[in-house]
């Protein structure tokens, strides 16, 4: 929310005639050449004690705030968010304006209330006129008052999105006491809006005119009016027709009452007692809303004026609901809702009127955290009449329940539960991290946006909303439908919603709904109809233990139950025995994989759908496993990596097991541990076990180990998944690195021999490494001695002291030995706790990879990234799905401060408040020294070891405006029916800013099966389906990608010319991107020519790059794997 330029430039200037400014102690500034220069101060004025308010100020920042920080956060904010007072002047000046123009509407005859032939223009009527036929009189006439209501007056009016009422009183003659029948009242109300439209329509200080309805009531129309000019989209003008005050009785609109007959609505003209009609409490509190908004405008400005900081609370807690998208829409909780909540905490002296406005806002969020407003209904009213309903008949009729001071109308009348439900879990949530001294709370808690297809797990939408008529019919709403005006959306969602959390029960935490957007049309166009409007989006917060359970255990088959549970599930249900012994009704959903297991909500919602409301499952789209596809493994059945992961891990652990059992070492082995992404579960295509082809392959000579046919394509990539053995120390250990590393090769000799001889395994050793083909995988087995990276540091000088020096050999061997495997078990055991971390880190990483980013973005560096979002997800819940995991990711990327703020990971909870203070001071200490990505673990406050080497600040910045790029483009295509639905788009990286683009064989590119869009034609890589042999067998092609190697090689000779960027997951282009300074011209020296030319100008001989021979070469160089080198020759001069 920052101010724009527009709006910084609304502060009002200075004025030139006040006179000079006193100085702070009194002291008058000294003037010198139009220049205020300092002054002396006596020690009386420098030392003076603070006063009895800067005393208050200072109290309450200690006592209050996490620290001053936050206060001044919140009083910016507030700044941010408040009218300036030239905007105060624009409306103040328009509003006059209108209301002129309002005494002039001309008089017209009395007519029939159907004969609209009066209005001319092409100006329609705002209301659906069905049924068609109503009794009544109408002609217009010029209001009796136009007052300014709402927000505005109060002083509780915010940006952005401001929008001033105006209330228009409709004469006394125009109306009958009998209006509140049969929609004679709303569609009076509406025909007055249309009459007030035609008349200011021809006048020049109005802008553009447009419809809608408040909070998308279509019995409540408003008219929209803007000021004419560049000011059109500063506010907005919201003109309310309304009854001339007491005309109804309250009484008229009990929510017992009924208000609109069955044989009028439908037409068929069989009329019953009033009495056996049924009460119509939604259409009865629309008619009472037009009548209090005076009384509620008074009662409000006589709280307001007790409570210094109502107006700021009240802003406070309108931010906090825009930035979860809860105060707009149909039941929705608007800003009105949040000053009556405050009004009631005053009112019954739960907060003080002394108290700031943060503290309001914490005790707001409190009293909704705490109080269930679907049980527990409250009210405003002291002393209401006798006609005033109970709150107890309150709530036989809706589902929230909060009255109005005058005790006759429920503002919460169009809230469903599960919104109030959701209102209830965030303001929990919030105040959850609001006291972390961990968590920046200002940001998470105010500035953070929550749109649903980033908050929910999974995210489904009806689209097709003209089946909620046959919805309806089925589920026999007549009534209800009645009620809401024909409103059929609005009618079937309670139903709906009650059907959907009986059938998901324990699956999900939460289960919230879209709230309709506020309709806006021309004043020219007829009113939209109810299908009109975007899909019905429903959020799912799933509860990870029991969502993917394919298995819904029902009642024992003789409980009472036992038929209730079979109406609710159908012919699913059916009657099973389990190993305990039990028969109990059941139904067992479709799903073998985990992926699969993901999306059993999906089938469980398309059935009850289906069966109970007659909504077909082509109309419910389901956005919960729409980026499966990116990571799927699975060629038969969907995957996403979680069971082949699983087998490397349970390969592994059996390795692991064998090799602490081995006997005859010269030293014991003190601990095996892994240190592969696949054991972490986050490797983006886990290992998979292979059967080979040996006739694909040659024969190595001496080990008769397979190698690469010349002629053939490249091999099947096998990745060696490494495996860190540590020996125990001794003092047998040498001190000299060589002979460390001598002693290191015949371990690995050893332990090959050994495993061959017990368990039958293909070993390969070699000095860095041991090689094991077991289970049709490839461990790759690393003897680690733990003062290795301590001797690597000693040297001695030549006067014989002992010299420790850090170096990057050291860093990287420690790194290899000690800080990778401990990184691999402690992200294992977040896997556990968090089902879906492994897949989040794969769609993470395929991205990275798509947009090629890997050699930027390490895998190490993204898995701690997404690490942080299960660990710190403030003001989220954790992530429920790899879909919403990735979304989060990106936006974390994009938009977290990296020049200013380290990114703690608090692996393991092990850092305290006050680790993360001591990491963030020394992070601002030597904030130019440290890496331009700076994380902290708790084994790593200072250093950022991940990310010491990569991402530069060049990089950094591209891959934050991919993010946001990508971000902008996925979250409106999930959610937009309308678009082109292709999520590979944001995989897809644009080319055009890359000087060179090297395109590859796709025959010798070996993980050409991971590409985001594969190639129709397959290659034969040397593998056989069938089962794999565990043990024995020729010992594979090891760790052989070609484009690997020719990456390698394009560095080392032209690394100081260009960067080169390539997809490791099956990409066929390499994209090379000159060095900006690669082309400055150097002085001639013989040693210096390698891919050079010279240029003589003058007397001096300068050295360019010689371009065509470099292209050259890197077709020579990949000669086989290169099919073209494309130059774009327009991007560069040389």
């Amino acid at each position: 929310m920052k101010a724009t330029a527009e709006e910084q430039m609304e502060q009002p200037e200075s004025s030139h005639d006040e006179g000079p400014t006193r100085a702070k102690r009194g002291k008058p500034e000294v003037v010198q050449d139009g220049f205020p220069r300092p002054v002396k101060l006596s020690r009386g004025d420098l030392y003076k004690p603070p006063t009895a308010d800067e005393l208050n100020q200072l109290k309450e920042a200690e006592s209050l705030f996490h620290c001053s920080l936050l206060k001044m956060q919140m009083e910016e904010l507030l700044k941010e968010v408040s009218l300036s007072e030239r905007r105060k002047q624009l409306i103040d000046s328009f509003v006059q304006s209108v209301t002129e123009q309002l005494q002039t509407v001309p008089q017209t005859s009395e007519m029939e209330l159907s004969d609209l032939s009066w209005l001319s223009g092409g100006v329609k009527v705002p209301f659906v006129l069905v049924p068609k036929a109503t009794k009544g009189k109408f002609h217009m006439a010029p209001p009796i008052s136009v007052t300014i209501m709402g927000s505005y007056p109060l002083g509780t009016c915010t940006k952005p999105g401001i929008s001033v009422d105006l209330s228009v009183a409709i004469p006394a003659d125009v109306l009958h006491p009998k209006d509140a029948l049969n929609q004679r009242y709303p569609r009076k109300r509406a025909i007055y809006l249309a009459g007030l439209a035609q008349h200011l329509a021809a006048s020049p200080a109005i802008g553009a005119m447009r419809y809608s309805c408040l909070h998308g009531n279509r019995l409540r129309p408003i008219l929209l009016l803007s000021p004419p000019g560049k000011d059109s989209s500063s506010f907005t003008l919201r003109l309310h027709a309304c009854p001339p005050p007491g005309f109804f009785k309250p009484s008229r609109f009990h929510p017992q009452r009924n208000n609109i007959r069955t044989d009028w609505y439908t037409g068929l003209g069989s009329s019953q007692p009033a009495t056996s009609e049924p009460p119509t409490p939604h259409y009865n509190s629309s008619v009472l809303g037009d009548m209090l908004p005076r009384a509620h405008l008074q009662f409000l400005t006589a709280v307001s004026s007790q409570c210094a900081a109502f107006a700021e609370g009240v802003a406070l807690l309108k931010v906090w609901l825009r930035q979860r998208e809860l105060d707009q829409g149909v039941g929705c909780f608007s800003g009105f809702l949040g000053s009556m909540l405050l009004a009631y905490l005053l009112s019954c002296h739960r907060v003080s009127n002394t108290m700031t406005a943060y503290q309001l806002l914490r005790n707001s969020l409190h009293f909704l955290a705490f109080n269930d407003l679907t049980e527990n209904g409250i009210t405003l009213a002291k002393g209401p009449d006798s006609t005033a309903p109970s709150l107890a008949e309150f709530h036989t009729a809706f589902q929230v329940v909060f009255v109005d001071p005058s005790g006759h109308l429920n503002m919460c009348a169009d809230m469903t539960a599960c919104t109030y439900k959701q209102v209830q879990h965030e303001a929990s949530l919030s105040l959850q991290f609001w006291d972390d001294p961990t968590v920046d709370g200002f940001h998470a808690l105010l500035m953070t946006p929550k749109p649903m297809i980033r908050t929910s797990d999974h995210v489904f939408q009806l689209c097709e909303l003209v089946k909620l008529q046959s919805c309806c019919k089925k589920l026999n709403l007549l009534s209800e439908l009645m009620d809401h005006s024909g409103n059929y959306v609005l009618t079937a969602l309670p139903f709906i919603l009650s059907l959907l959390q009986r059938g998901l029960g324990q699956r999900v935490r939460l289960l919230t709904h879209s709230l309709t957007p506020d309709p806006e049309w021309p004043v020219e166009s007829d009113a939209p109809k109810h299908s009109a409007q975007p899909p019905l989006s429903f959020g799912l917060l799933l509860n990870p233990e029991q969502a993917a359970s394919v298995l819904e255990r029902g009642p024992p088959a003789d409980s009472p139950k036992a038929e209730e549970f079979r109406q609710l599930w159908g012919s699913r249900s059916e009657l099973r025995r389990f190993q305990d012994g039990d028969i109990t009704e059941a139904v067992v959903w479709d799903g073998e994989t985990t992926c699969q297991k993901r999306l059993v909500p999906r089938q469980l919602i398309t059935h009850l759908l289906q069966l109970h409301a007659d909504i077909p499952e082509s109309c419910v789209r389901y956005i919960g496993g729409m980026l499966d596809d990116v990571i799927n493994v699975g060629h038969e059945v969907c995957s996403t990596g979680e069971e082949e992961s699983l087998k490397v891990v349970q390969s592994y652990d059996d390795l692991s097991r064998k090799l602490w059992r081995l006997e005859g070492l010269p030293l014991s082995i003190t601990s095996v541990q892994g240190a592969h992404p696949a054991l972490r579960y986050t490797q983006v295509f886990p290992p998979v076990p292979l059967k080979l082809d040996y006739s694909f392959f040659d024969r190595e000579k001496l080990s008769r180990s397979l190698v690469p046919h010349e002629v053939k394509p490249c091999p099947v990539y096998i990745t060696p998944v490494k495996v860190i053995c540590h020996m125990e120390g001794s003092g047998k250990w040498p001190r000299d690195r060589v002979a460390i590393r001598h002693i290191k090769a015949a371990f690995h000799i050893s332990l090959g021999e050994l495993l061959t001889q017990h368990h039958q395994y293909t070993c390969q050793p070699s000095p860095t490494h041991l090689d094991v083909w077991k289970d049709g995988l490839v461990f790759r087995i690393q003897v680690a001695y733990h003062r290795e990276p301590q001797v690597l540091r000693e040297s001695v000088s030549p006067e014989g002291l002992l010299i420790v020096r850090d170096n990057a050999e050291a860093q990287a061997l420690e790194m290899a030995t000690m800080q990778r495997p401990l990184l691999t078990s402690t992200l294992h055991g977040l896997q556990q706790l968090h089902p879906c971390f492994g897949a989040v880190c794969r769609l993470a990483k395929r991205w990275l990879g798509a947009q090629l980013f890997s050699d930027d973005i390490t895998e190490d560096t993204a898995d701690l990234l997404v690490a942080s979002l299960f660990l710190q997800p403030a003001p989220f819940t954790p992530p429920g799905s790899p879909q919403v995991g990735f979304l989060r990711f990106l936006h974390l990327l994009s938009s977290f401060d990296w020049r200013n703020n380290p990114l703690v990971v608090n692996l393991n909870s092990q850092l305290t408040a006050a680790d993360y203070t001591e990491i963030k001071n020394d992070f601002i200490a030597s904030r130019e020294s440290l890496p331009v990505m700076f994380m902290a673990t708790p084994n790593d406050k200072k250093v950022s070891i991940w990310t010491k080497q990569a991402p530069t600040v060049q990089m950094l910045q591209r891959v934050v405006m991919v993010a946001a790029e990508s971000l902008k483009i996925l979250e409106p295509q999930l959610m937009d029916t309308s678009q082109i639905q292709d999520v590979r788009v944001v995989m897809r990286p644009p080319l055009d800013p890359y000087d060179v683009l090297i395109h590859l064989s796709p025959k010798q590119v070996p993980l050409l099966s991971q590409a985001v869009d594969p190639p129709h034609a397959t290659f034969s890589r040397g593998i056989l389906a069938g089962r794999v042999a565990n043990t024995g067998g020729a010992l594979p092609v090891i760790d052989f990608n070609p484009v690997t190697h020719y990456l390698a090689e394009l560095r080392d000779a032209f690394g100081d010319l260009a960067l080169f960027f390539y997809d490791p997951y099956g990409g066929t282009v390499i994209a090379v991107l000159w060095k900006p300074k690669a082309f400055s011209p150097l002085p001639f020296k013989t040693s210096q020519m390698v891919a050079r030319r010279v240029e003589v100008s003058g007397e001096e001989a300068h050295t360019v790059p010689n371009v065509e021979a470099i292209l050259e070469d890197f077709r020579v160089m990949g000669q086989g794997l290169v099919k073209s080198v494309e130059p774009r020759t327009e991007r560069w001069v040389v």
